[in-house]
């Protein structure tokens, strides 16, 4: 299958993501790289894993809150538990809008949301359109009823001042009754500043956010308990939170409410 403006000599994103998470749609280059990560902090695997099980429970809380519209931002390729899957099984017919510019993920995510799933959108969409993004999934997210929006290790790719004003103009444009899901990288150290040497060389730009900045990026929201933490910490399966310091080689995660 040709999929326009795919490069199979320049490493993705999305692919090289995929690759760490432990599936199959990916390519040499994607994991050559990726190989170079793990490399530099072997525990990558470990952080990106325990993002997507984050960013499942996450999307399980909102579904339980009630929400019954969710767009998954720079979704990347298709995982397991899909945001769509998580969501329709706590509410069944429950929408979910995934939007990236990644052309394979795309194809990808066409091919997997064909199946008789009429509930899901595949758009493609630049998060720094914000307008363009809301006008894109309208086909199948109404924004003036509550959506969770998902950015999932997405806030990376800009820079701070960038990555709280975006946040911002999400926020303003969701009905009250909504949930932001945002879940950022870090890390500390030598380690740390040769992993975003690679990263940024061969993939795409990318920041090393201090935690204080992460807290930022969720302005004046109403944050949903227990707040900004390591992910394994935001209601962790056991049901006990544990206090982690937000420290080396960590992914900061964090709910906020859209109250108006």
């Amino acid at each position: 299958m040709w999929v326009h403006g795919f490069d199979p000599h320049t490493p993705s994103i999305a692919r090289v993501y995929d690759y760490l998470l432990g599936g199959k749609d990916h390519l040499a280059v994607d994991r050559e790289i990726g190989e170079k990560l793990v490399e530099i902090y072997p525990g990558v695997r470990d952080l990106v894993a325990a993002n997507r099980r984050f960013l499942a429970r996450a999307v399980d809380w909102a579904a339980d809150q009630g929400v019954r519209q969710f767009i998954d931002l720079g979704c990347g390729m298709p995982t397991e538990p899909s945001t769509h899957e998580t969501a329709q099984a706590v509410r069944p017919g429950a929408r979910v809008a995934y939007v990236d510019t990644d052309p394979v993920a795309l194809a990808h995510l066409r091919a997997f949301a064909e199946h008789g799933n009429d509930a899901v959108t595949v758009v493609r969409g630049d998060a720094r359109d914000v307008v363009g993004v809301i006008k894109a999934v309208s086909a199948g997210i109404d924004v003036s009823e509550p959506v969770c929006l998902v950015m999932g290790c997405l806030l990376h790719l800009f820079a701070a001042d960038e990555a709280r004003a975006l946040v911002a103009a999400y926020a303003a444009v969701l009905a009250p009754g909504s949930y932001l899901v945002l879940s950022v990288s870090r890390g500390d150290g030598p380690r740390a500043d040769a992993y975003l040497s690679v990263y940024s060389g061969a993939v795409a730009q990318a920041y090393n956010h201090t935690a204080q900045e992460i807290v930022g990026f969720f302005g004046p929201l109403p944050l949903v308990p227990p707040g900004v933490v390591v992910a394994r910490d935001w209601h962790p399966d056991t049901g006990e939170i544990r206090s982690v310091p937000l420290g080396v080689g960590q992914v900061i995660v964090g709910v906020a409410r859209v109250d108006s």
